[in-house]
């Protein structure tokens, strides 16, 4: 039998066996929370490390920007915002348009307002200038006009030292350049008599153009009381219509001719054709306007001729279209049929040729 000594260390074996796996659980157990701790603080440091730059870098901006405010205002005026948005364009042109509504209101549209666009000091007050249209064709016209009621020479400008100034007025060709263009120059270099619209293609449709370009052209060289307009078929009494003009003088918006109306034209093909007839109404028949074959503008309505021509309306004929401009003002309308060529009274300033 087994001893009692035997039994007893065999019994103390077991005891230790449980007691030593225990602590080796006990141990293992310890490490987990130091590992979490460790983790937890390389965490800390991470996110301490991403704070502290993140401050270094607004600390950075805030200097810039400290260091740039004293150059930047702090409110921004129309100029920078203009900048800014890239419409520095748009503002110039705002500033373009706000002079042109002031020398429009000045010199076109106010008819109190009798002060000149030029200085009278610097630039000779003209009765009147005469713009007697012309062709390229119309040479033979032009030395008979020469030799009968227009001055020449010497002549043409002792009249406009008082204060009348006489030119034939013609575009240019279509073919820029060309004969048409150097005959007209070689003419003009010889009697120094024409008013040549250099921005004008002369041709028969376009006369309702020319004569936006005839009194711009006339009121930007000229300083002047009225611009006669004279079609180059009819023959002028010059000192009729310098007396006439006299009487008129210091009047504002006048709008003077031999005034009619007529039917209007909508048949294509015919004679007097009107494009735009369907503006003029079921009656068919014109407005109330001057003659073509002369008309006379003071200067208030020449120069609103000039400061709007880009938005004017033009029909098929120019003595309509200065007529439909005309209507739109406070214009006063004159009709004297002095100035009706193709009458028979005697007293009259024009005759047909």
């Amino acid at each position: 039998m087994e001893s009692l000594a035997s039994a007893m260390r065999r019994e103390n074996r077991r005891s230790k066996a449980p007691s030593s796996s225990s602590a080796a659980s006990t141990l293992a157990s310890g490490r987990v929370p130091l590992v979490m701790a460790f983790l937890s603080c390389l965490a800390w440091l991470y996110v301490a490390g991403r704070l502290w730059q993140d401050a270094q870098t607004r600390a950075i901006l805030s200097g810039l920007l400290e260091k740039s405010s004293g150059s930047v205002p702090k409110v921004l005026s129309v100029e920078d915002k203009l900048r800014n948005l890239g419409c520095k364009a748009i503002g110039s042109k705002i500033v373009e348009a706000e002079m042109d509504l002031t020398k429009a209101k000045s010199e076109g549209y106010l008819w109190g307002n009798r002060t000149a666009a030029v200085d009278s000091d610097k630039k000779q007050q003209l009765l009147a200038v005469i713009g007697v249209y012309t062709g390229f064709g119309s040479r033979l016209k032009r030395n008979v006009f020469r030799g009968s009621w227009m001055p020449r020479g010497d002549a043409l400008k002792k009249l406009e030292e008082k204060g009348v100034v006489i030119r034939f007025v013609i575009g240019r060709s279509a073919n820029r350049g060309d004969s048409l263009d150097r005959n007209i120059d070689d003419e003009n270099r010889q009697t120094k008599d024409f008013l040549i619209l250099e921005s004008h293609e002369e041709a028969a449709e376009e006369l309702p153009s020319k004569a936006k370009f005839f009194f711009s052209a006339a009121v930007e060289t000229w300083d002047a009381e009225f611009y006669v307009k004279v079609e180059d078929n009819i023959n002028l009494d010059l000192a009729g219509l310098i007396e006439m003009l006299e009487g008129r003088r210091g009047s504002q918006g006048l709008y003077m001719g031999c005034m009619k109306s007529g039917v209007v034209i909508s048949e294509e093909g015919q004679q007097w054709y009107e494009p735009d007839w369907w503006k003029f109404g079921d009656s068919k028949t014109y407005f109330r306007h001057a003659s073509g074959s002369l008309f006379i503008l003071s200067k208030n309505l020449a120069r609103y001729i000039n400061i709007n021509s880009a938005s004017l309306q033009s029909y098929a004929h120019d003595d309509i279209s200065v007529g439909s401009w005309m209507m739109g003002l406070n214009a006063t309308y004159v009709d004297d049929d002095r100035l009706c060529c193709s009458s028979s009274r005697q007293e009259k300033v024009c005759s047909n040729a």
